[in-house]
């Protein structure tokens, strides 16, 4: 790819800034409130991701419409979702609360390990890559992009996700219980706020974004795996970091900035003499990481700044 060709072609970018941003949503939102960094997260998109697959293989009669199939796909990958979120925060997290912070670190790594394991070992042939279903139609052109149609769902569901989750934290009294738990669980407990159900709230919020994604992911690429949430969950991590972990907006500038990181730096690396073999598309991560190293050296409060209170 050279400069002209990155210059032009938002398609890889674009997709993966919105789709990386819609995981690194749950991170922002559990830390902000918990300031627990749950590695898990990337699993639980993963989980959400064969929840839709399950719902369309075993529940929904042969030959059903992808107009009727995609809601219900997506229902099945929320409950999915959801309830292993859900379940962490209550046997995992919780009981952890008040521990040195190492110990919830060490307990979602191997919360990560262990939701891994158990679809490779109990849902049929998760082995290997499931082929995921897709909506039929397409692709459309737009000037030099081109769009397959989950794609365009993907471009449609991550902005209206953002809205309803600003519209959510800022306007419903339960988003203003979140903000006054991220700034003073203590005072907000004195203030009638049961600080337990927001917790699970965000964690089921959280959940229900990776969802979305884990849907998205399967109609962009066609097929999903077991270990599929690993990589994209770092690099939706990575994104959380970039706009400023705990804050849910940076979350989203986070993820267009990696990917915009990404793109540009594989295709300049590829225009110098020499450097060309570090050009390559499995470079990406690579670059990435260096992104997020050289954030955390000159600007370890992210893009947009940490919203989270001082609780020493």
């Amino acid at each position: 790819m050279n400069r002209r060709q990155a210059g032009c072609n938002v398609r890889p970018w674009l997709l993966g800034s919105a789709l990386r941003g819609l995981i690194a949503i749950g991170y922002t939102m559990v830390y902000g409130i918990v300031q627990l960094i749950n590695f898990a997260h990337g699993e639980i998109f993963m989980t959400g991701a064969f929840g839709a697959l399950t719902v369309y293989v075993y529940i929904l009669p042969d030959g059903t419409s992808m107009l009727i199939a995609l809601p219900l796909m997506l229902l099945g990958a929320m409950v999915v979702s959801v309830t292993v979120a859900v379940g962490a925060e209550r046997f995992a997290y919780r009981p952890l609360r008040g521990a040195p912070r190492l110990a919830p670190l060490i307990t979602a790594i191997g919360l990560s390990l262990a939701l891994q394991q158990a679809v490779w070992a109990w849902y049929p042939e998760a082995k290997s890559a499931r082929t995921f279903p897709q909506i039929d139609g397409g692709p459309f052109h737009i000037g030099n992009v081109t769009l397959q149609t989950g794609d365009i769902f993907l471009l449609i569901a991550a902005p209206v996700s953002m809205a309803i989750l600003a519209y959510f934290v800022m306007r419903t009294r339960t988003g203003r219980g979140m903000q006054a738990t991220a700034q003073d669980p203590d005072t907000a407990k004195l203030m009638g706020v049961n600080t337990d159900r927001i917790i699970v709230i965000a964690f089921a919020l959280g959940a229900v974004f990776a969802a979305v994604g884990a849907v998205a992911n399967g109609l962009k690429y066609g097929q999903i795996d077991f270990k599929m949430g690993f990589i994209l969950g770092l690099k939706a991590f990575t994104a959380a970091v970039l706009g400023g972990i705990g804050n849910i907006y940076g979350a989203m500038i986070g993820g267009v900035v990696l990917g915009v990181a990404e793109t540009l730096a594989t295709a300049y690396i590829a225009d110098i003499p020499g450097l060309d073999q570090f050009g390559s598309q499995s470079w990406s991560d690579v670059w990435a990481f260096i992104l997020l190293i050289l954030v955390l050296l000159f600007r370890p409060q992210g893009l947009l700044g940490e919203r989270v209170a001082d609780r020493a």
